[in-house]
Parts: structure tokens; sequence; C-alpha cells
């Protein structure tokens, strides 16, 4: 037997979000006022923000990855998350984290973020 970093088969590429826990919405309306600079719509729309896990005494874990690995912004924007999502009123903390895994792509973007684009 042999280890590898591949994902289990059937396994998904991005690790579900907290959708049914009270403070998910919250710490999405958070996401959603940070932008690309580049770009004039916020990352959550985007599909920036891969994973937000939030556990039972309210910590919240988001995993995120960037347009392309060159972004001028990749050592801030992580920073600029944790800024937006720390005051929502109930969390803890926040701990962002950076992935490359999936690649980001256009079809990751929601259908506003496609049409403010006007990818639609």
């Amino acid at each position: 037997m042999t280890d590898t970093a591949e994902p289990l088969e059937g396994a998904p590429l991005i690790q579900p979000s907290s959708t049914d826990h009270p403070l998910y919405d919250s710490v999405v309306d958070a996401c959603r006022t940070v932008f690309d600079p580049e770009i004039p719509v916020n990352i959550y729309d985007l599909g920036l923000i891969y994973t937000i896990d939030i556990d039972a005494e309210n910590a919240v874990r988001i995993i995120m990855t960037l347009t392309a690995p060159g972004c001028p912004v990749a050592g801030d924007m992580p920073g600029w998350v944790a800024d937006a999502v720390e005051p929502v009123d109930g969390v803890k903390q926040v701990d962002v984290e950076l992935t490359w895994e999936p690649q980001w792509g256009m079809d990751m973007m929601s259908d506003e973020a496609r049409l403010e684009l006007g990818f639609m």
C-alpha cells in the first residue's frame, strides 16, 4: 500500500461549509464586503471563498483562494477577510487559510458576478 496525496475517489475537492450554523449567513455577508482590487466584484461572489467552517464554539475557519498565484494582494487578502469577519457578532476567532487546490476558474463565479463582469 502506498501513501498518496490524492483525494479519495468521490471525495469533494472543496471541504463543505457549515451552512446550517446560525452564524453562516453573517459570515458570508462579511466576506461579501471584501473586494479584489482588480475586479469590481466581492470575493464571495467571485468564488474565492471555498469553505466557511464554523465550530460549536463559533471559531471560524475560512479556506480561500485567489484568482492567480501571482495576485499582487496575495499576502494581504487573507488578512482583509479576517478583519471583515472578526467583528461579526458571536464570532470567537477567525483563521483564514490560502489554498491553490482546486485552482480557481471563472466557472466558480456566481451568476451575479458573471453578469456584473459582462460574461452573461
